[in-house]
């Protein structure tokens, strides 16, 4: 499965492509039914905005198929992109009716939504949704961190590299097993997107991507469809070690 190819969205939470690493990943078949009964699905195309910085937000949701991203905007119009949805990844945040980010469509795009308030009261009754968010939210915790070490001490080819891992990574958990061998994703991002997020220039992005081709870390085929021959040799190219730590 691609990470960003349009799905339609599953008939019910059994048969969801994310539910294994969706915020109901731990509900029990009685709490999946009154999540089934709660909520809605929402398409979105490409170059559509989500959710505009400064609005109510009076929904949360989960991302079912494509690709998003969170932009922050400052006062004199000079914008950031500081995030990227992928598949599962939760959008919304309960307890807060104030979007703190623009959220796009990168690509076609499906969400799995719930009415913010009813979703905050189930919480409160339901700890496998809370626990599950908790530990959702301590993993973009971890990833954040993660991103202020690449952006602040890594190399214009371990940026790009470890943004590859993260996209290889990700596919693989979709498809619920462990990163390893070849494995094969679309690019979400155009390399002017990917020099944005990465704060590196266009050439830059496009000399590396060139290199690492030439070096055999990776095959580009047309459309950014990506092969990674081997993701242990994409992993050594991000400069961590094996407990994610940079290399002395």
């Amino acid at each position: 499965m691609s990470l960003h190819a349009p799905k339609l969205a599953p008939r019910d939470c059994g048969d969801c492509q994310i539910r294994h690493r969706a915020v109901c990943a731990r509900c029990d078949s009685d709490e999946l039914a009154r999540l089934e009964e709660m909520k809605y699905y929402r398409s979105f195309q490409a170059g559509q905005n989500i959710v505009w910085s400064a609005d109510r937000m009076d929904f949360v949701g989960s991302v079912v198929s494509g690709i998003a991203t969170l932009t922050q905007t400052m006062e004199d119009g000079r914008r950031q992109m500081v995030g990227l949805l992928l598949p599962s990844d939760f959008v919304g945040r309960p307890g807060r009716a104030i979007a703190p980010y623009d959220v796009t469509a990168v690509t076609d795009l499906v969400m799995c939504c719930f009415r913010r308030k009813p979703f905050e009261e189930m919480m409160g009754t339901t700890p496998h949704v809370a626990q599950r968010l908790l530990e959702m939210t301590l993993d973009e915790l971890d990833a954040a961190r993660e991103w202020m070490l690449l952006l602040g001490r890594k190399t214009a080819r371990e940026k790009i590299a470890s943004f590859l891992t993260i996209l290889a990574r990700r596919e693989s958990g979709l498809k619920a097993r462990a990163p390893k061998g070849q494995i094969t994703f679309d690019l979400p991002l155009t390399r002017e997107e990917m020099a944005d997020y990465l704060g590196l220039t266009l050439e830059t992005v496009s000399r590396q991507m060139s290199a690492l081709k030439r070096d055999g870390v990776l095959e580009l085929e047309e459309k950014r469809r990506i092969t990674v021959p081997s993701f242990d040799r994409l992993a050594e190219e991000t400069g961590d070690d094996a407990d994610g730590g940079m290399l002395a």
